[in-house]
């Protein structure tokens, strides 16, 4: 037991090190927020364009989706760090972080918004267009808000999911909390630190992880 608290819980490594690993918490919350933001809004932009149903367009955004939904998180972080910069794109490696999963996110979230917007009877379509909608204003009025409601069980699940790819950053140089975490372990010859930063990412992501079901449960009702 003794050799547990020392090695996982030290007082002594905990005081050299809450300094580094609560910076790195505060960019890791800072980044999985702008993940979610981006994400989710720049999913939600994709799928609106995506119901003007013009050909060419749609086949673009097809590829763009499956191509971020396919690819590995930490595969789009190195190419966009590494790659980009030969195509005259140089990114710090904060902003990769956030762009990168950030264009993840909106892969998927763009699938769950347009596989909810698919998923309305028909029927309301045609309803609104005997009312004199036009197809612009049925969209935004009465198939999008329904259509979110039945996304937000998939989306937050999907954004909480790919907001802890944050900890990837440390690929591309970001100081977040794991990569202050590991850097100190390696210092201190102590895992201690990696106890702090797991405290750290339970702080942030389980009030994430019942806010989710708080927005579940009161769209279930609503419904």
């Amino acid at each position: 037991m003794h050799r547990i608290v020392d090695n996982f819980f030290n007082a002594d490594i905990f005081s050299q090190s809450w300094s580094l690993i609560f910076s790195g918490f505060g960019i890791t919350v800072v980044v999985s927020l702008l993940v979610i933001a981006i994400g989710i809004g720049w999913g939600l932009l994709l799928t609106l364009v995506r119901s003007l149903e013009v050909r060419a367009v749609n086949a673009l955004i097809v590829i763009y989706i499956d191509f971020f939904r396919t690819m590995p998180q930490l595969v789009v972080l190195v190419l966009g760090y590494f790659a980009l910069p030969y195509m005259g794109l140089r990114m710090s490696p904060f902003t990769t972080t956030v762009l990168s999963l950030g264009a993840v996110l909106s892969a998927f979230a763009a699938e769950i918004f347009w596989s909810s917007i698919k998923a309305l009877p028909v029927g309301q379509w045609d309803a609104a267009r005997a009312l004199g909608f036009g197809p612009m204003r049925t969209l935004l009025l009465i198939i999008l808000p329904q259509a979110i409601r039945l996304s937000i069980p998939l989306l937050t699940n999907r954004a909480i999911a790919v907001s802890k790819g944050t900890a990837l950053g440390t690929a591309v140089a970001l100081p977040e909390v794991l990569g202050q975490a590991q850097s100190l372990v390696g210092i201190l010859a102590n895992p201690s630190p990696l106890t702090l930063a797991a405290g750290c990412y339970l702080a942030f992501f389980i009030p994430l992880v019942l806010l989710s079901r708080w927005l579940e449960k009161s769209v279930a009702r609503v419904a």
